[in-house]
């Protein structure tokens, strides 16, 4: 089956576009009804993430240039995916194993831990890949919008940078890094669907 290079980035542009609405919603179930299961969210964001990592790995065969920013898209994609894994699989039966027995609550935690490094790691791929394309807009295109979009990149790049290596003792907590990752991920997609076909 051949898809040609156009659509390719169409689709990396829309499964883009769709897991950061469904990163929206999450946060938003999160802080205003945190009871509700979260799950059928994850699974969906587990498909979109495989789908995008095997066509922005198709972008990244057939591009001229950026290369850099659809290796960091499908770079981040299967580090979602991991991410996701480690959410569906393990935290529902670690959290039951610790309310039965609080001794292996470090356990949990560290579990945790570990996906919010993974989670982190894949927005700074994600931001990158929003530098690279908004510079790369900034060159051909809008310097102003293109400057936005690196300028959001940067931003998330930073705070997700700074969350990997202070872990949710520092800055993992912190809504910069998530949100800032999120809008760098929206940014990245709009950005996507007017790429120049000289880009593509």
């Amino acid at each position: 089956m051949h898809i040609t290079g156009q659509r390719t980035v169409t689709i990396v542009a829309l499964l883009l576009l769709a897991a950061a609405a469904t990163q929206a919603i999450y946060t938003a179930l999160y802080l205003t009804m945190p009871d509700v299961s979260r799950r059928p969210l994850w699974g969906i964001e587990g498909i979109l993430f495989v789908l995008l990592a095997a066509f922005a790995g198709s972008a990244l065969a057939q591009t001229r240039r950026l290369h850099l920013g659809w290796s960091a898209i499908m770079a981040a994609a299967v580090l979602n995916v991991v991410q996701v894994g480690v959410g569906l699989t393990m935290f529902g039966s670690l959290s039951d194993a610790a309310q039965a027995n609080p001794s292996l609550a470090p356990v949990l935690g560290a579990v945790v831990a570990f996906s919010f490094m993974v989670y982190n790691a894949a927005k700074v791929l994600l931001a990158l890949a929003a530098i690279v394309f908004g510079l790369g807009r900034m060159a051909t295109r809008s310097r102003a919008s293109g400057g936005v979009i690196a300028g959001v990149g940067f931003v998330a790049l930073i705070s997700n940078a700074l969350s990997m290596a202070l872990g949710r003792d520092g800055l993992g907590d912190v809504p910069l890094a998530g949100g800032s990752g999120v809008l760098a991920t929206l940014l990245l997609a709009l950005c996507l669907f007017t790429l120049p076909a000289d880009d593509r």
